[in-house]
């Protein structure tokens, strides 16, 4: 993780998510995650996000503050929380290529997700959905986002139906997604994914994640959601076919 071929990869790994993150509703942010998974050990990879995830929430915040969607924020954190807990569970349980495996599924399955949403091949919600729906969301969005910080198409699932504006959805998920990582900070920290090697390269790469969040409020009303998230899938479709490829050989 000290060659200056990664440190490279990972700058620009994590100005990608910080576009995400400040702009485009954090959904793709875990293509770090899952392109750093590609070159170094998975678990490493996340341990070396949370960090810089949690100063991108904080740097979201004040654009956003108070324009999120109340309740359905509050259904889908109190539902992250029993998600984190199954998120531990799977940690003690999983190897290197176990994460992998899991992190490559994800990547795929977020590309087919939105590939049947872009050619309408499943209905969307015509009302908006219960809160215990809400509550199902928290908990996929919370494990998802503790085994890879790819907690975005399952929360979006639920916050679509309530037919949000542009600015409540990305709103929504900032204020969501820093209470989700929160919640995963401790956890992460007796797990043993952070370390003094990755905590170093967190505060060198922290003007990167600034730089991203920046660039993703400042393109959140003058860059089409359609480019950044073309990028996205092609992206996720090469991490995630590689991932497991790595995975199973």
């Amino acid at each position: 993780m000290e060659s200056f071929e990664f440190f490279l990869i990972a700058a620009a790994a994590v100005v990608f998510a910080g576009i995400s993150k400040g702009g485009f509703g954090s959904g793709a942010a875990f293509v770090a995650a899952a392109g750093l998974a590609t070159i170094t050990d998975p678990a490493q990879a996340i341990g070396l996000m949370l960090p810089l995830l949690m100063l991108m929430d904080v740097s979201s915040l004040k654009p956003y503050w108070g324009k999120w969607l109340k309740k359905e924020s509050l259904y889908l954190c109190l539902g992250g929380m029993p998600g984190v807990a199954l998120g531990i569970w799977f940690f003690n349980i999983a190897d290197a290529n176990m994460l992998r495996l899991l992190i490559g599924v994800i990547s795929l399955l977020f590309v087919f997700w939105k590939a049947i949403q872009a050619y309408e091949l499943v209905p969307t919600a015509k009302e908006k959905l219960p809160a215990w729906a809400g509550g199902l969301a928290g908990i996929v969005a919370g494990f998802t986002s503790f085994v890879s910080h790819a907690g975005g198409p399952p929360a979006a699932i639920y916050l679509l139906s309530s037919k949000p504006s542009k600015t409540e959805y990305q709103a929504t998920t900032v204020i969501v997604f820093w209470v989700i990582n929160i919640a995963k900070a401790f956890p992460y920290s007796y797990l043993g994914l952070f370390t003094l090697e990755t905590l170093k390269l967190d505060l060198m790469l922290a003007p990167f994640a600034m730089l991203g969040v920046w660039l993703g409020v400042k393109g959140h009303h003058l860059i089409s959601e359609q480019y950044f998230y073309f990028l996205t899938y092609i992206l996720l479709l090469a991490t995630g076919i590689r991932l497991i490829w790595v995975s199973l050989s």
